[in-house]
């Protein structure tokens, strides 16, 4: 979540450039068709983005735009979390270990310790809470002052995550947009929506190039090889996952899997125009899909449930493609 959430402007739809053709993949026909009605429904929205759903298992997926690099918002907290996690399990950093902090100097939000008035003192494993279940970007940061970004990269380039880069702390977004805004997120918002038609970036973190920044393919990816326990080590990945499960925002990719018989293990990550979310719905009949959407809005709302829901939509109607019969 972000501060922007917060700041409701009056909506109006944007359109999507005319010249953007989605590139859609599918396993068959069927799978192809799915895709293509999501990327159209997105599309009516004023929507560009991205979005790969993939069976842990047959590695069915299908999908548009899956290597289109984005900006990642909050998304970025999940390959954080696996880099401290993985420090943990290796005896680097204790989860026990306390660490303040204070509001005075801390990262902007609206939620966690990002909100709090008072200094507090949190213990490492606490802040790995708090960041992926409520989205706390002081929590984030707080992790981040013990693994810098510049660490949290070459960690995931050693494990090959070449598509996902760590490149700052949380509240660099904030700084970026107050830079060119002030504190007018409104403004920030406009600025966004005028460079993502223009393709310059006048808010760095916005730009791919300079930010946290993911494809949703190498997101799937990286959810892939924590579901099966091929990154990381195993403790690191079983607690990413448990984390995950933690979290409390279900207005995106889960509004529509909630089921007795189903299970979401999610993140989001919002930010001015940028709606996302990434996870896994696991059933109970043994079907684990990973999802990844990545979405950029063309309209000035810092609310759309609508989008919301629209990803909501794209993850159910993918779920039931690729879950076995």
């Amino acid at each position: 979540m972000s501060a922007a959430e917060h700041h409701p402007v009056h909506a109006e739809h944007g359109p999507v450039p005319a010249e953007h053709r989605p590139v859609c993949t599918g396993g068959h026909g069927a799978l192809l068709d799915v895709a293509e009605a999501i990327a159209g429904d997105w599309a009516a929205l004023g929507v560009r983005g991205s979005f790969l759903a993939r069976n842990l298992d047959t590695g069915e997926q299908l999908g548009f735009d899956v290597d289109e690099s984005t900006p990642l918002a909050s998304v970025a907290k999940v390959p954080l979390a696996l880099v401290v996690l993985d420090r943990i399990a290796a005896g680097e950093l204790d989860p026990a270990h306390p660490v303040t902090v204070d509001p005075g100097s801390s990262s902007v939000g609206p939620t966690g310790l990002a909100a709090f008035r008072h200094p507090a003192t949190v213990a490492v494993g606490d802040l790995l809470l708090m960041m992926l279940s409520v989205s706390d970007n002081a929590a984030a940061d707080a992790l981040f002052s013990l693994v810098p970004p510049a660490e949290a990269d070459a960690r995931l380039r050693a494990w090959g995550c070449d598509g996902v880069r760590v490149r700052h702390r949380m509240n660099h977004l904030y700084e970026c947009a107050a830079g060119a805004a002030g504190n007018d997120f409104s403004l920030a918002l406009e600025l966004a929506l005028r460079d993502e038609r223009t393709g310059r970036h006048t808010i760095e973190t916005l730009d791919p190039a300079h930010a946290n920044a993911g494809s949703a393919a190498s997101l799937v990816d990286l959810l892939r090889r924590v579901w099966r326990d091929e990154i990381a080590s195993p403790p690191a990945t079983a607690e990413l996952r448990r984390l995950m499960g933690l979290q409390v925002f279900t207005h995106r990719l889960a509004s529509e899997l909630r089921a007795d018989t189903l299970r979401w293990s999610g993140k989001t990550g919002t930010f001015l125009h940028l709606r996302h979310e990434i996870g896994v719905v696991e059933a109970d009949s043994g079907d684990r899909v990973a999802m990844a959407a990545l979405t950029r809005s063309a309209r000035r709302a810092g609310l759309a449930p609508d989008i919301d829901l629209a990803i909501g939509v794209a993850g159910r109607e993918a779920f039931e493609a690729l879950r076995c019969r």
